[in-house]
């Protein structure tokens, strides 16, 4: 790429471009898939998953925003993402092709829209190969959220592109704030969204007059879409946000606890495993050099991701491959390929700075070549605990548990989807009173009396008191799960003192 003659003669996207992206996400979700159907079987890593599939299919067939049919709730984080998901039940392509092929469609728009933004902000960058596109189809972090099933990419794809229009100049502040209004929709925390748009209208904008009227256009964008919201969760829920947006904080008091350098250690070893890690000077050197330029798109993006990982450490786990800060690694990521590929055509080193090439340019294809295999098994590894326990513990209960039988369970996913019996989800989704005890068994034990539960479906170790004098009705007994050293589902028969 450092010489002439390997370069494209215009740093526009062209045709070409797009299908070799479009190839490679074929070729990456090919892999995964794949690789999920020959360690078990095709599904998804997570049990939230089935959830939102839950959602879709009631919606699509029954018109119903509902778990249970008949019952409205707000236990969907994404009403947007359900939403599209139901799209797939009335084609009858769900719930996997429809909800693969989203997945992979915004694992393309991401990549290019990448892509798009290295040759805006770089001149210098005009490859024979959309380079940058390609590292983001591959990343194994975006790969794995793009077959989750989740709506954690198509947020990441929101997010990066509101950030992107910052850090380009984007005059369009009416459409910026219908963007950050959607990306609410999918996300509550869209709403961090407001701190760099308004950041940069204040900085960018030359005079009192523009930043009014930029603020005006913003706001208008997204208060239409936000308002709408709100009257949204208040209808089915009762309260301005869904369910999870307050038990997931619940719920997970104790990693609050935990000192602020054991999250952040546990957060960096999630978000740099893989070639992330090779980026990391780059991102470093990109924020010297927006604070050096006064720019104050890429700056407020910068602020933005740092605010971001910090909100989410200090309230949730950064477990499952850090999940939950997913959506900001496109933009991380973006930071660290625009620094490489400015130093690229630069002469930093002068008659050495070929060697500083070579080093970055082959620790970035190797470690992206390794994780292209290392993200498949992982993947595949998660969709087989799912799958051999969940999926299979809601496929048991379905068939032999008596019809009028009150189930209580944390997850309830695959339970939602391939089971009819009446729940009480202890993970407060669609049972908001659990919330204010989530995570206190013994006044959990009095609920479940107070409310007559038959059964109670749990891994043993995450509620030790509940589980200890129940009798066992059903068990697993998965050797996916024990080859990870924990414990099998169980379905516990559940009888009042």
């Amino acid at each position: 790429m450092a010489r002439t003659s390997t370069k494209s003669k215009t740093n526009e996207i062209l045709l070409r471009d797009l299908i070799i992206i479009a190839v490679v996400v074929i070729l990456i979700a090919g892999i995964y898939l794949f690789a999920s159907k020959t360690t078990n079987a095709i599904g998804f890593p997570l049990d939230d998953s089935w959830i939102h599939q839950t959602y879709a299919r009631n919606f699509a067939l029954h018109g119903e925003w509902a778990f249970r049919s008949g019952i409205p709730s707000a236990g969907s984080t994404s009403p947007l993402w359900s939403a599209l998901l139901a799209l797939g039940f009335l084609l009858r392509l769900s719930p996997y092709i429809w909800t693969y092929f989203l997945g992979a469609l915004t694992l393309f728009a991401l990549a290019v829209l990448c892509e798009w933004t290295v040759r805006k902000l770089i001149n210098s960058y005009r490859p024979r190969f959309p380079w940058v596109g390609i590292f983001i189809a591959l990343e194994w972090h975006l790969v794995w959220a793009a077959m989750s099933g989740m709506e954690t990419l198509l947020h990441g794809l929101i997010l990066t592109t509101v950030l992107v229009l910052l850090m380009t100049k984007s005059p369009r502040y009416l459409p910026i704030g219908l963007l950050v209004g959607l990306s609410v929709w999918i996300r509550p925390d869209g709403l961090t969204l407001l701190g760099p748009a308004l950041m940069t209208i204040f900085l960018v904008e030359e005079d009192t007059r523009a930043k009014l009227k930029a603020l005006m256009r913003y706001f208008i964008g997204f208060s239409s879409l936000f308002l709408f919201y709100l009257l949204f969760n208040l209808a089915v829920g009762g309260t301005p946000m869904p369910n999870t947006f307050y038990a997931k904080q619940a719920e997970y008091v104790n990693w609050q606890s935990l000192s602020i350098f054991t999250r952040l250690w546990q957060m960096s070893l999630q978000l740099l495993v893989g070639p992330s890690l090779v980026l990391l000077p780059g991102i470093i050197g990109w924020g010297i050099k927006s604070v050096r330029e006064k720019m104050w798109g890429s700056l407020a993006a910068l602020i933005w991701v740092v605010g971001y990982f910090g909100v989410y450490i200090s309230r949730l786990p950064v477990y499952q491959h850090g999940r939950y800060i997913m959506p900001a690694m496109p933009i991380f990521f973006l930071f660290g390929l625009l620094a490489f590929a400015e130093f690229d055509h630069n002469k930093m080193f002068k008659r050495y700075h070929w060697i500083g090439q070579v080093v970055w340019r082959a620790s970035i294809v190797m470690l992206t070549i390794a994780f292209i295999f290392l993200g498949a098994k992982s993947y595949s590894q998660d969709v087989a605990v799912i799958e051999s326990e969940m999926v299979v513990t809601a496929k048991w209960a379905a068939e032999n548990l008596p019809p009028d039988a009150l189930i209580a369970a944390h997850d309830i996913g695959a339970l939602g989807y391939f089971d009819n019996h009446e729940l009480i989800d202890l993970a407060g989704l669609i049972s908001p009173d659990v919330i204010p005890i989530i995570r206190n068994e013994p006044r959990l034990a009095d609920y479940l009396n107070q409310h007559g539960a038959d059964y109670l479906i749990a891994f043993p170790d995450f509620y030790p008191k509940l589980t200890e004098f129940a009798e066992t009705v059903f068990v697993t007994n998965s050797a996916i799960t024990l080859q990870f050293s924990q414990k099998n589902m169980v379905i516990y028969r559940w009888e009042s003192p």
